[in-house]
């Protein structure tokens, strides 16, 4: 057990390991495999500078990240939590291929030898920065200890002998140690890599107190402003060659590194109907009337009314009731049975409490096992124990001779509140430990042999319940849901292409959508499930078809039909697209230049308020932050800088273009930051720190953005 607690808590530390060593340098043979399949277009994933990654070899890391999760107790995934899964190994694919390429360039290398002194050593950051060897560094001296993995191995096989749990943590174990292994490998050639990045940075005084300035010195200032909602968008007038103009000078921002797809789509959602919710009304009354009778016990009504929560026979914490029932359980007396009642999660619930007590949280006990004895021999043994027993013979010692520690052991009762499911022996254990008095021993007759148990402590004593819940989600038949595809489908099949949609969507009820997806998304418009839908728009579609009729999408709850309508390659927008975003564009310089006309000359704030403007008191401006201005209701970050760059006292020496306006100001008073001092040498390194973080980040965009990447996935989701 003691093994086992050890492992899980490595939790984080695996999944590090699988989603970096796994994917860092082993994504190396990944690559390299993918060479042999280069005519394999079918089963490509993606191509990264020039190399195809084969999707099974990808698939593959997906799967093992998949079970490592598992082995954390993370065995349901939901949709979206799988597809961020699949982004991080992808991304990882992509950089471990830039510092693969860079370092080759540049010679850089990490060899066993480094690896196995760096691991000597013990002291290397990089060490610690590594999940699972993080877990053997020595928290008084930093250092790595190799005879702590030694030791907890060594412990995990002597107990995987007797324990199929532990036995799956060890090999858990041995799988992930020469992942970290090779995931330190990588860690020690990015560190070299930047390291030879951060030696191109300087930082000094100068720019360090500068820096300190501004984010820590702030300025007074009374603003005046006029607000470019001030002046109605009709009345501005925007030619073509304004907007070709704005274009030329945008273009860049509307520069997209991957291929889109605007999409036209309808979405239906099937609701249960009236007689989906009289059904289940009727068996959530039926489940209610034989609780409150005494023929049927809670566990056969569990069973046939279909609850989703089970029902165990033993007590359990608050925490472990639905969330949404349990302030309504602590508060009901015992033996009280609800009637139906609908709750928050959309669920019909029925609720009898059966019994309601103050149990130790944590029980101490000992035993010794004779499962899997014959039943006559193990009765046999179980009575001669208890003689033993009686007779004053230490417990340990009696448990010796069955070869059996005898060990006493904790356990809380969250060991069993949690399960689904629990066979009759383990229910029949956990009652012995729940209602055993301290010191007494128990010869309990299991279906597979029998067990001597002593409870020798308890602690923690929580009031915990009995308590049986037919839990039903209001769900519609399968009658509805045919009913409703049938209507959707003459729907999409009247409609025959996206005018279609769009001229018959009144006369059926339904609503046409706009939005526009990636050849990286996983969902149309966020709609779980619609992957399929994806694909036909990225492999098969023409501009203004429309697809078949995508069923048991969302919540196996909606029907999806989606429309091309236009095909974005990547590169730059064109201007006819963007035409909305330039016009805005357009308006606010037009309408700042007739603001800025009017506040032409003015050499004080009263002479602007003269002309119009609204004047703001604006207290702590510091040139990193944005200005708040009250009367406009929106930050400004080129106030904030020509507030920072004018002296104390002075006028402003111009009007300043915002996002939401034309602003004057005079700056009243400048101060430094309450409870802040300027300390050259921490300031220095700070911004050096800064700096290299900025510059590792950028260059690994710029090398990212170099990098030929195709990203094929969506075809196999």
């Amino acid at each position: 057990m003691a093994a086992i607690g050890k492992i899980r808590s490595w939790g984080p530390g695996l999944v590090a390991i699988l989603g970096l060593g796994l994917v860092g340098f082993i994504a190396q043979d990944g690559f390299s495999t993918c060479k042999g399949h280069a005519q394999m277009d079918s089963n490509t994933a993606g191509m990264i500078d020039g190399e195809k990654v084969d999707y099974q070899d990808y698939q593959t890391l997906v799967g093992e990240y998949q079970e490592f999760l598992k082995l954390q107790g993370r065995d349901n995934l939901n949709e979206e939590q799988v597809n961020s899964l699949r982004d991080y190994i992808w991304d990882e694919y992509v950089n471990n291929a830039i510092y693969e390429k860079e370092a080759k360039a540049l010679g850089i290398t990490v060899t066993e030898e480094e690896i196995v002194n760096v691991l000597k050593d013990g002291t290397h950051p990089a060490i610690s920065q590594t999940p699972l060897l993080s877990d053997f560094v020595n928290p008084q001296t930093g250092v790595f200890d190799a005879s702590q993995v030694a030791a907890s191995r060594e412990y995990l096989k002597q107990q995987a002998q007797t324990n199929a749990q532990a036995a799956e943590q060890l090999a858990l174990f041995e799988r992930c140690w020469p992942r970290a292994e090779k995931m330190l490998a990588k860690k020690l050639l990015e560190v070299k890599y930047q390291t030879l990045l951060a030696g191109c940075m300087l930082s000094n005084s100068v720019s360090a107190k500068a820096a300190f300035d501004n984010q820590n010195v702030e300025s007074q200032a009374v603003v005046a402003s006029l607000a470019y909602s001030s002046i109605n968008d009709n009345d501005i007038e925007v030619s073509d060659a304004d907007l070709k103009a704005k274009y030329e000078e945008l273009k860049e921002r509307f520069k997209t590194k991957e291929e889109t797809r605007d999409v036209k789509y309808v979405v239906a959602q099937v609701t249960p109907s009236k007689q989906d919710r009289d059904n289940l009304m009727a068996i959530m009354s039926e489940a209610s009337k034989n609780l409150k009778g005494d023929s049927i016990s809670a566990s056969e009504v569990i069973r046939v009314s279909q609850s989703q929560v089970s029902y165990l026979g033993l007590p359990v914490s608050r925490d472990a009731l639905p969330t949404d029932l349990a302030d309504s359980i602590t508060k009901m007396a015992v033996g009280q049975v609800t009637d139906p009642f609908q709750s928050r999660d959309n669920t019909l619930n029925v609720v009898k409490l059966i019994s309601k007590d103050n149990v130790a949280d944590s029980i101490e006990y000992r035993l010794i096992s004779l499962i899997g004895m014959q039943p006559a021999a193990a009765a046999a043994t179980a009575d001669s124990i208890m003689q033993s027993l009686k007779s004053g013979l230490p417990f340990d010692s009696i448990a010796k001779k069955y070869n059996q520690r005898g060990e006493k052991t904790w356990i809380s009762s969250k060991s069993y509140e949690g399960a689904n499911m629990m066979a009759a022996d383990d229910k029949e254990v956990y009652r012995a430990l729940l209602n055993q008095p301290v010191g007494e021993v128990k010869n309990l007759t299991l279906t597979q042999g029998n067990m001597i148990v002593e409870v020798t402590g308890r602690k923690g004593s929580v009031e915990k319940y009995d308590v049986a819940i037919v839990k039903r989600v209001i769900d519609f038949s399968n009658e509805t849901y045919n009913d409703a595809y049938n209507k959707f489908s003459q729907f999409v099949s009247e409609s025959r292409d996206i005018e279609g949609l769009q001229a018959k969507c009144a006369e059926f009820g339904y609503m046409v959508l706009d939005t526009k997806v990636a050849n990286t998304s996983h969902t149309i418009a966020n709609i779980r499930s619609s992957h399929d839908a994806l694909k036909w728009l990225f492999t098969d579609a023409e501009e203004g078809h429309i697809s078949k009729v995508y069923d048991r999408c969302g919540d196996n709850d909606r029907l999806l039909v989606v429309g091309l309508s236009k095909i974005n390659p990547k590169g730059y927008a064109s201007q006819e697209s963007v035409s909305e975003t330039l016009k805005q564009e357009v308006i606010r310089d037009k309408k700042f230049a007739k603001l800025a006309e009017q506040l032409a000359g003015v050499k004080s704030i009263a002479e602007a308020q003269a002309k119009g403007a609204r004047v703001d008191s604006v207290s702590h401006i510091t040139f990193r932050t944005p200005t708040y201005v009250p009367s406009i209701a929106m930050p400004e970050v080129a106030l904030s800088g020509a507030v920072a760059g004018a002296d104390k006292g002075a006028f402003s020496k111009g009007i300043v273009k915002g996002n939401a306006g034309a602003y004057v100001f005079q700056v009243l008073d400048r101060s430094l930051r309450e409870g802040v001092k300027f300390d050259a040498k921490a300031s220095e390194a700070t911004l050096r720190q800064q700096s290299i973080q900025q510059t590792v980040g950028m260059a690994m965009q710029e090398l990212r953005d170099k990098m030929e990447i195709k990203d094929n996935r969506y075809i196999f989701f």
